[in-house]
């Protein structure tokens, strides 16, 4: 069932974004620390046993210049410099192993897959970074309230700086052309994405599917599904603490930074969604400062939203903008919308379409 409002309050939703004043200080501090750690990052050759796809081990400098792992994937018989997508991970997911990883790759891409320091153990795919900062106060089951008494210990302050790191990383390899970077990811990832977005300038296009991390108060009002489930029991024991959690979460709402996001972006949302409410990604959405934005809507998905489908699109779409070209809309291959409808694409279910 629709767990949210219906699809025109949601398409013209544009809450006040809540933002700290030292929001642009507190990141460009960050990031210039986290840079003033580098090292150049490494890329050692794996053997994956795959013939198309040739595969490295990456290490590369994140927060304070921690070590991150992650997947860099080529097309083996592809020459030139190649233009990137960098992907960040659902919640509770880790890099995994290559073979998991074929797609971008397989459509001619080179490939970044960031692994999610201290998470990996979903029982799905594997992680290698560990989190060596965990501090503050007790924290719910999971990683949303870790350290959100400070934003300076916030988890995600590492994580998000580790994504543009990423970033950086994959502009710096010989192979790829650094103009050309595009970042995605689902869910968390998805979050991870509109931060980077909003944080690297000069990319080539941001792809958040179904992003998480974005709109807290409201999230944690209508759902009570995890994560975001995280953040109300943690205030059902620590009453007293919600001012400060808000407060915390100013410095990484999605919101705050699609507001300053320039790239070309594909979103996706999915109506039936509890995990990430289609408002919060909405809200995000209608923030989103570049003009050159779709979103794909998918009416009766849940937070799987259009999962390979919706990859079929980002393929088209980012096809398109990475070729100058005026990009056909999402989910419509006869390139037909009608009149106002620039911006919103409404699909079918992935499981009926």
């Amino acid at each position: 069932m629709l767990v949210d409002w219906p699809l025109d309050r949601l398409r013209d939703y544009l809450p006040a974004r809540d933002e700290p004043t030292d929001f642009d200080d507190f990141w460009a501090i960050t990031l210039k620390e986290a840079r003033a750690a580098h090292w150049p990052a490494r890329f050692v050759p794996y053997d994956a046993d795959l013939s198309t796809v040739q595969v490295y081990d990456v290490t590369f400098p994140g927060f304070a210049g921690q070590p991150v792992h992650g997947w860099f994937l080529l097309p083996r018989h592809a020459t030139g410099r190649l233009p990137c997508v960098v992907e960040y991970i659902g919640y509770g997911g880790g890099r995994g192993l290559p073979h998991d990883w074929l797609t971008w790759s397989a459509a001619g891409y080179a490939h970044l897959v960031m692994d999610t320091r201290g998470q990996g153990s979903n029982g799905k795919l594997g992680g290698d970074t560990p989190d060596p900062d965990p501090t503050g106060p007790p924290q719910a089951p999971g990683f949303l309230t870790r350290g959100i008494a400070d934003p300076h210990h916030y988890y995600y302050r590492r994580v998000l700086t580790d994504g543009v790191r990423a970033v950086d990383a994959a502009r710096a390899h010989p192979r790829v052309d650094p103009d050309r970077v595009v970042v995605t990811g689902g869910s968390q990832g998805g979050g991870i994405t509109l931060a980077v977005a909003g944080l690297v300038d000069g990319l080539a296009a941001a792809m958040p599917d179904v992003p998480f991390l974005c709109h807290y108060r409201r999230a944690t009002e209508i759902t009570d599904a995890l994560p975001y489930g995280e953040l109300v029991s943690y205030l059902k024991t620590y009453h007293g603490d919600v001012a400060q959690v808000f407060a915390t979460l100013r410095y990484f709402d999605g919101i705050n930074f699609a507001a300053r996001a320039s790239a070309p972006a594909l979103f996706s949302v999915a109506l039936m969604d509890n995990v990430c409410p289609p408002s919060t990604v909405f809200a995000a959405y209608n923030h989103y400062a570049s003009a050159d934005k779709d979103i794909a809507v998918w009416p009766y998905n849940g937070h799987e939203g259009g999962a390979g489908r919706q990859r079929a699109q980002q393929i088209r779409w980012l096809r398109n903008v990475l070729a100058g070209a005026e990009s056909e809309p999402a989910g419509d291959p006869s390139g037909s919308r009608a009149a106002g409808q620039r911006g919103l694409v409404e699909l079918p279910s992935a499981a009926t379409a």
